[in-house]
């Protein structure tokens, strides 16, 4: 089975791998010190911190895999490289919401990196994958849970 490639800008490369960089030098370091206390407390069976210890430290090591597989299947925007006649991952885009009588701002990304709290938008949900490929100016009816969501492309521009 081939894995799916993960989209990622390259400010989210760097988010990754500054964490696996963290969870290697530091995290390990930390939680290894911790099973070393409490292995020094004695009988391991009835042993809190013991425990406690080896559960971050499994937690940490299914991280470091999940990290190391995501990074290995990605594909990194260039966004200096981005066509901005049409909207794409890693582009920064304007819209007015019809309905609502809004402007809203979203930056495309990768479905790894889409956070609804930093208007981050997965080019695979319903509202990013309507806008891929769209110009300034366009119309698009996106189709969502609550019905069908109108948008004007305002503007396309970089992330800077």
């Amino acid at each position: 089975m081939v894995d799916k490639k993960n989209i990622l800008t390259y400010e989210g490369l760097k988010r990754y791998e500054d964490e696996l960089q963290n969870l290697k030098v530091v995290k390990r370091k930390e939680v290894a010190q911790k099973i070393k206390e409490a292995r020094e407390q004695g009988d391991l069976s009835e042993n809190a911190e013991y425990d406690a210890a080896k559960d971050e430290q499994r937690d940490i090591e299914l991280r470091i895999e999940e990290l190391e597989k995501l990074l290995k299947n990605a594909e990194v925007v260039v966004e200096d490289e981005i066509d901005l006649d049409k909207i794409n991952i890693g582009c920064k885009v304007k819209v007015y919401d019809v309905d609502e009588d809004e402007e809203m701002e979203f930056k495309i990304v990768g479905s790894t990196e889409a956070n609804s709290l930093q208007n981050k938008i997965s080019n695979e949900s319903p509202v990013g994958h309507a806008l891929i490929g769209r110009k300034v100016g366009d119309v698009v009816d996106v189709e969502t849970q609550s019905g069908v969501i109108q948008y004007k492309v305002l503007e396309i521009q970089r992330v800077s």
